[in-house]
């Protein structure tokens, strides 16, 4: 749940703070992410729902190399969990998450749901969403309600259950029927019912979402956007203006006078972070360790890293997804994960999960110039409790990029 502004004006009078040195301010944001933490002997849904509130999304992707982008953060601050636990609460009964479009399609605590309402109105005005899906929405307003129609009379469907057979015309071919579907579902009016081979299946919303969460008062946009303002802060620990708009997707125009609003209430404290050259904000909650002891691989899309700006501004780590790039010029590989250790993002891996041959790859691996002596032995424990926890029998290290001969080497040597 967001807190009451009034919680974190309470709270922020117990904090005072100024200039933060670079290496505070990062061990601030792993530990609002949930980092430095004992991992559980059990990861069962209480700490699996309880690290889903504090990161308030988990983003969704499609690629499947590894392991989707969804289950990651969940692995990579509780160790093992059941993913089983993760798909019930996401697409099963009871309901306890739901999908929308929040940093990017994202799975979200149902409490959220209200506090996104706005962005829904939006959407089916036409508004703060891609300029052909909402001309789409406006000129084939019939195509749009026949698609609504159907699924309020036939129960959940997919758009492959709305494919026209080949060679046939008309607005009812396979992409319109998509279009439809996105408008729809960017409009709150559907959502994801379950996933069918990872592809969405649709229903109307108030057959989704329990009656207690529709039911809640629907904020002002104002109000949602400070709570969603405040969500993010909580998440982060310590955030520029762009940090903390970016988490949700918030409007630039819109955010400064929120976040005015948000250091008046005393909700968030201004403070100046070494080495950064934008403004920050103190969650007045942030805890502020003095270490931090961490071992994880993190998947591109975890909140710790999304905004890459932010990665490279923490952890000296500049990273860039190579899945479009042509495959001669790629720096690091088509998938990498970076590893975290201690404090800071010491090396990358390029992944691939062969479930045929029951094997985790490590086609490539990097390390950064300050990786300390134990970064293989660390790395090689994370990889294999990740190679277990996908059903894996073993980890092959190949020996690519400049870390992969020493962490292959190290895995012979352990065996």
């Amino acid at each position: 749940m967001v807190p009451a502004l009034g919680d974190t004006k309470r709270a922020a009078t117990s904090v005072t703070a100024d200039h933060i040195s670079a290496a505070a301010a990062r061990r601030i944001a792993l530990a609002a992410q949930g980092f430095g933490e004992a991992r559980p002997e059990v990861a069962d849904w209480r700490r699996m729902n309880r690290t889903i509130n504090r990161l308030g999304l988990l983003q969704i992707d499609s690629v499947s190399v590894s392991a989707r982008a969804h289950y990651m953060p969940l692995f990579s601050r509780l160790g093992p969990y059941p993913r089983e636990a993760l798909e019930r609460a996401a697409w099963g009964k009871p309901r306890k998450l739901f999908e929308y479009w929040a940093h990017e399609a994202s799975l979200l605590p149902l409490e959220t749901q209200p506090l996104l309402r706005w962005r829904m109105d939006r959407a089916a005005a036409g508004e703060g969403i891609y300029k052909g899906l909402a001309v789409f929405g406006r000129e084939q307003a019939p195509a749009v309600a026949a698609v609504l129609e159907r699924i309020a009379a036939e129960g959940p469907l997919s758009s492959g259950d709305f494919e026209a057979p080949r060679g046939a015309g008309g607005w009812w071919g396979w992409s319109d029927t998509k279009r439809a579907l996105e408008f729809l579902f960017w409009s709150g009016r559907i959502t994801t019912a379950t996933r069918r081979s990872f592809a969405r299946v649709y229903d109307l919303t108030e057959r989704v979402i329990p009656p207690a969460i529709l039911s809640l008062p629907t904020p002002s946009p104002a109000e949602a956007q400070r709570a969603l303002l405040l969500a993010s802060a909580r998440a982060l620990g310590i955030a520029t203006a762009s940090d903390l708009r970016d988490y949700f997707r918030l409007s630039a125009a819109e955010t400064p006078p929120l976040l005015a609003d948000l250091v008046e209430a005393g909700a968030l404290i201004p403070v100046t972070v070494e080495g950064w050259s934008q403004p920050a904000f103190l969650h007045p909650q942030a805890r502020r360790p003095r270490k931090i002891a961490a071992q994880a691989l993190l998947s591109p899309f975890d909140p710790l890293v999304f905004e890459r700006a932010r990665t490279e501004r923490l952890f000296g780590f500049r990273y860039r997804i190579e899945i479009y790039t042509p495959a001669e010029k790629r720096l690091h590989g088509y998938y990498v994960l970076p590893f975290l250790l201690g404090d800071r993002l010491v090396a990358r891996v390029d992944l691939k999960a062969d479930r045929k041959a029951g094997t985790l790859f490590v086609l490539s691996a990097h390390a950064e110039p300050h990786a300390p002596a134990e970064t293989a032995e660390a790395l090689l424990t994370e990889l294999r409790q990740m190679a277990g926890w996908l059903g894996l029998e073993r980890v092959t290290v190949l020996p690519a990029g400049d870390f992969g001969p020493p962490l292959a080497a190290a895995q012979a040597i352990a065996g």
